[in-house]
């Protein structure tokens, strides 16, 4: 879209028989029902420097806000709940309500540095003041007391898909914990395709062309291309590449470590889930996983390649913010389990049981479910290897480094050729800055231009 903003010819070669990747809805079940095929919240998407300048609504996407971004129930009797509004999360915290009032306050002053710094190149270090609040806060994530904050963070941090604690895990938690009493966590209205078409639509509008169902299997069926940007996954790219490769890049591209997995299931339910307590009605996220140690545990048995008896599984509730996705006798809802890389397993039963553990019922509600194990993904999405959702693992080394160390990870050795996918800075997540750094790179080596008005936000820094 940016290329294509800049006056260049820009085509679109997309291997599905539908744009979007990881921002695709369908009909799975009923004509009535919207699911969301992959992403499902984004808090990304609403704080992203790239779309609040490419502004989502003056595109026709409308971001709906649930009342709790997002919460985790604990045991029978306790929840821990994140509110959008930053004092009554507080009143809920206990002995750390005022702890958590101090952590997330500077955060929430200073949003738009912190959020520019982590979703960053990783090729410069942010404003001395950003760099030192958001150290305090990495390693503050440790120092509450409660259950219910504890839960709160651990939950945050299993989104990295990887051993916790960690410091990667932390800096998620840091982001999209404070983005919570910020710009939300908020799901489209219509579903995630809507992100899609207007991204497409715009792209149409200034000259360029989507070709669907059109995969690429060599490399060389883009030799007329002057600049070629690849949303691929290293394996993929060296599935199309690797002879042209030289020898060092390619070896560091198949040292490449992938992750653990998602086990996806979709239900369509006949009323909203029987949560014990009520307050999760309103929550758009759900995150089932008990309390921070059993977090942890079942999150380092899937990063070791074993199956957590009760494993960490993240919920959507899109009709809690969007209620034009279904209707009140036909619902989706939309979960993942966190398994081992290439897991087969179809996680419905394991799902639907870690959800009654809750909600005491629920399985009386389904009308009708779909399950697509972690070993599956990969062919619905090729840069999901073995049903990494993150297109390799997010390590500390790969978070710094992604995918490989070199000082603009997303030119590639060879000309014209730049790698633009989730495996590349700044990692996993519907925000559009991968593309964006590509994009500024290739604009300025290639065609010696800078970004098109609106996109020159953040440091100025050298591209090459």
């Amino acid at each position: 879209m940016l290329l294509a903003r800049s006056g260049l010819s820009v085509a679109v070669y997309e291997a599905a028989v539908e744009p979007g990747g990881g921002a695709r809805s369908a009909r799975l079940f009923d004509a009535d029902v919207v699911h969301d095929v992959c992403s499902a919240v984004h808090p990304m998407a609403a704080a992203s420097p790239f779309f609040r300048q490419f502004d989502l609504s003056a595109h026709g996407v409308e971001l709906c806000h649930p009342e709790v971004a997002y919460a985790h129930p604990i045991d029978e009797h306790r929840t821990a709940i994140a509110y959008a509004d930053l004092e009554r999360t507080c009143a809920r915290l206990g002995v750390d309500s005022a702890r958590w009032r101090r952590f997330m306050t500077p955060l929430v002053a200073h949003t738009d540095e912190v959020t520019e710094a982590l979703l960053g190149d990783r090729r410069h270090l942010p404003q001395p003041r950003t760099a030192a609040l958001l150290a305090s806060r990495i390693l503050g994530t440790g120092a509450f007391r409660s259950t219910e904050a504890q839960a709160l963070l651990a939950g945050l941090a299993a989104h990295t898909l990887g051993r916790l604690p960690s410091p990667v895990g932390s800096g998620i938690a840091v982001l999209l914990g404070h983005l919570a009493h910020t710009t939300g966590w908020p799901v489209p209205r219509g579903g995630s395709e809507t992100l899609t078409d207007a991204l497409v639509a715009d792209l149409c509008a200034h000259g360029g062309r989507v070709h669907t169902d059109a995969r690429v299997t060599d490399l060389r069926q883009l030799a007329h291309a002057r600049v070629v940007m690849l949303d691929l996954a290293p394996r993929g790219f060296l599935d199309i590449a690797a002879s042209l490769l030289p020898d060092g890049y390619r070896r560091a591209l198949q040292r490449v470590k992938y992750g653990p997995a998602a086990a996806k299931v979709d239900f369509l339910v006949s009323e909203p889930i029987p949560w014990r307590d009520p307050e999760l009605h309103h929550a758009g996220t759900v995150h089932l996983g008990g309390t921070r140690e059993a977090v942890y545990a079942a999150e380092n048995a899937v990063a070791a390649g074993r199956r957590a008896p009760d494993p960490f599984v993240l919920l959507a509730q899109p009709m809690a913010a969007d209620p034009s996705r279904g209707l009140p006798q036909k619902q989706p809802i939309w979960a993942y389990a966190h398994v081992p890389h290439g897991d087969p397993l179809d996680a419905t039963e394991v799902v639907r049981r870690r959800i009654e553990q809750f909600a005491p019922g629920f399985g009386d509600t389904v009308r009708a479910s779909r399950a697509v194990p972690a070993s599956e993904l990969e062919a619905y999405n090729a840069n999901y290897v073995g049903g990494d959702i993150a297109a390799t693992a997010v390590t500390v080394r790969q978070a710094l480094a992604r995918p490989i160390a070199r000082w603009n990870p997303h030119r590639t050795p060879l000309s014209g050729v730049y790698l633009c996918s989730a495996a590349t800075a700044p990692g996993p997540g519907v925000h559009g800055m991968c593309g964006w750094y590509a994009a500024k790179a290739a604009l300025h080596r290639e065609f010696g231009l800078d970004l098109p008005p609106g996109y020159r936000f953040g440091r100025t820094s050298p591209v090459s």
